[in-house]
Formats: C-alpha cells, structure tokens, sequence
C-alpha cells in the first residue's frame, strides 16, 4: 500500500488541525447519513444515490479550487494509486450506505465507529506508523464495545439471517474498507493535495456509477433533488475535511 514516490508536496503534519478536520468529517458523515435514510425513504436506488453523491461532488469540489490552489493543483502522476482507492471508496461507500439502510442508525454508527480500531491496526501493520501503548490499549478497549454491540454469542446462536443480520455484517465490513481507505488517503497524502485525491475518486466514480444509472434512474420532485443536492454536499464537506486531516495527522 505504500510508495516509494518522493513526497514532493507533503503537508506539514499539524496533529490539533488534523484532528479539527477529523471532528467536522465526523459531523458531516453524521448529517449525510441522515440524508440517506431520507434517499432511501424516497425510493431512490442506492447506486443512483451514490452516483449523484459524487457527481454533486465535483462542482462543489471544483469551486473551492478555483477559489483556492487553481485547477493546475489537480494534476496526478498516481493514476494507478487513485483507481484502486476509487474501487475502495465505492465499495465501503455502498457497504456504509446498506448498513444504513438496514439497521437502525444508531446502531450502524456505533458499528462504524470501530473504523479508528482498525484504522490503528491497518496503520502500524501497512504503513509502519507508530503506535504507543496507549493507542493499542484504546484499541482492545473499543474492540471489546464492539462485540457488545454486536453480540456475537446471541448472534451465532440464533444465526446471521434476516435484514438485521445482515445489516450487521455488511456495517462491519463497510467499517473494515473504511480503514482501509484511511491508509490508502494517509499514503496519497503524502504526495497528493486533499482536493487532488477528491477530485480523481469522484471523476473516476464516475464511469461503473455512469454504466449503472440507466438501469436504476427514477424521476424525482423538487424535495428528492434536494435532498441528493445535499448528500452531494455533506459528501463533499465530509471527503475535503477527512482527506485533509489523514494529510494533515497520523491515522
């Protein structure tokens, strides 16, 4: 997972602001998954909703731009290293968005938020980062509240089936990808501007969600483009303000 491309443009590491972005990150994601429960209440299939998530990525994302770096900041030379963190995204996005769906949200949160234990794991063993007792001692702490979320026991007793069942695994897996795609932005990061990573995950996006809209595209009232104009921009807030701080702070 990691590169050995000189870090030509690496951000000076800023732990407080790191963790700042981080907290914004987390309340949009928060406010964005109300918003899906809405999408989904409307009707509207979840690879349309994800498609128009990152489309309505891109103008947001391209204004700050402009307003900012300019748009010779989007230039790449990792193509290879963006298409394989855009497989990733896609694919812990539509596990994230399911479990949603599935579960209860304040259950599907709780589950999410096992992302920083793996995240730390994922970190010291892929990218050599350095991880202090205190770090792993949080880690086997937030473990231990993830399995009394889930509770295994009762679950494997009385087996993995039906939609909470399932809603349950797939929640675990959208937060063991989300790690993962933590390490793939800290090591973009290290070469990459924030909005260069956004930019070419939401571009790239694009072309498997552009093949599967017609097969799933609805028309829609003013209330439902709302509500898709806004889970672009709570998705765009909340993709700015994480990669900014995976740059920004040790993962």
């Amino acid at each position: 997972m990691t590169s050995a491309v000189a870090p030509s443009t690496a951000a000076p590491q800023n732990i407080l602001g790191g963790i700042a972005l981080r907290l914004l990150a987390m309340a949009s994601l928060s406010l964005m998954f109300v918003v899906v429960k809405y999408v989904d209440r409307a009707g509207i299939h979840i690879a349309e909703s994800l498609f128009w998530r990152q489309a309505l990525v891109l103008p947001f994302l391209l204004m700050w731009v402009k307003a900012t770096g300019g748009f010779a900041s989007l230039r790449t030379n990792r193509i290879g290293a963006h298409s394989r963190r855009m497989l990733m995204g896609l694919t812990g996005m539509a596990c994230n968005f399911d479990a949603m769906i599935l579960l209860p949200m304040a259950e599907a949160t709780t589950i999410s938020l096992s992302v920083p234990i793996f995240a730390v794991i994922f970190a010291a063993l892929l990218l050599g980062e350095a991880t202090g007792w205190q770090r792993w001692s949080a880690v086997i702490i937030g473990f231990v509240g993830v399995l009394v979320v889930l509770d295994p026991f009762a679950s494997f007793a009385g087996g993995f089936d039906g939609a909470h069942g399932v809603g349950t695994l797939v929640a675990l897996a959208g937060a063991i990808m989300t790690a993962l795609i933590t390490i793939a932005v800290r090591d973009l990061g290290r070469t990459e501007h924030a909005a260069t990573i956004v930019f070419w995950f939401s571009l790239l996006s694009m072309v498997p969600l552009g093949i599967a809209l017609p097969f799933v595209f609805t028309s829609h009232d003013g209330h439902e483009w709302l509500l898709l104009v806004a889970l672009g921009f709570l998705g765009a807030v909340a993709q700015m303000s994480l990669t900014g701080a995976l740059r920004l702070a040790p993962v």
